[in-house]
C-alpha cells in the first residue's frame, strides 16, 4: 500500500479538528488507485484567513468551508514526487455546517476533505454533468468510509 504524504497544519482555534492520522484514512480512500505517492498540504484556519483567501483567489466575500490549490509545476522542472496541491479548510465553517445540517462533524470533514482532493485531481462541479459526476464519485468514496449519502437530507 503506497502512503500517501500529508502535511498538517493548524492556524485554528478551533479543539474538533481530526488529527492526521484521520485525514490520512480518508486520502487513502480517494487515492487509492495513485501507484506514487501524491503530497497534499492540509492548512485548517479560522474564518478571518479564509475570507482573506477566498476574496483574493475566488473574488467572493466572506468565508467558505475549504479552498483547494492545485500544484502546477513549471514544464521545466522534474519533482521526485508528486505535489497534488493545498487544501485550505475552515474549521469553525465546518463545524457550523455539520450542525445545520444534522451531521457528524466528523463526517462533514471526511466529505470537505474528500471534495477537495478530487479538486486536486481535476474535478469541479461548475457544470452540471460534471456536478452529477463529482457528487456520485464523493458519494462512493463516502460509501467506503461507511458514511451516507452526503446530499441526502438528513433525518433528524
Amino acid at each position: 500500500m503506497v502512503k500517501h504524504h500529508l502535511e498538517l497544519q493548524i492556524a485554528s482555534a478551533s479543539t474538533q479538528i481530526p488529527d492526521l492520522a484521520q485525514f490520512e484514512q480518508w486520502a487513502a480512500v480517494v487515492l487509492a488507485d495513485y501507484a506514487e505517492v501524491q503530497e497534499i498540504v492540509i492548512r485548517i484556519v479560522d474564518e478571518d484567513e479564509m475570507s482573506e483567501l477566498n476574496e483574493s483567489y475566488r473574488h467572493k466575500v466572506g468565508s467558505t468551508n475549504i479552498l483547494s490549490f492545485p500544484f502546477e509545476a513549471h514544464e521545466a522542472i522534474t519533482l521526485e514526487i508528486n505535489i497534488l496541491g493545498d487544501l485550505v479548510l475552515c474549521g469553525p465553517v465546518i463545524e457550523k455546517e455539520a450542525q445545520a445540517q444534522g451531521k457528524t462533524l466528523e463526517q462533514h470533514w471526511a466529505h470537505i476533505f474528500i471534495h477537495g482532493i478530487l479538486h486536486l485531481l481535476g474535478y469541479d462541479h461548475i457544470e452540471d454533468q460534471d456536478a452529477e459526476t463529482m457528487e456520485a464519485l464523493e458519494i462512493e468514496l463516502l460509501s467506503k468510509l461507511h458514511i451516507n449519502n452526503p446530499y441526502q437530507e438528513q433525518l433528524s
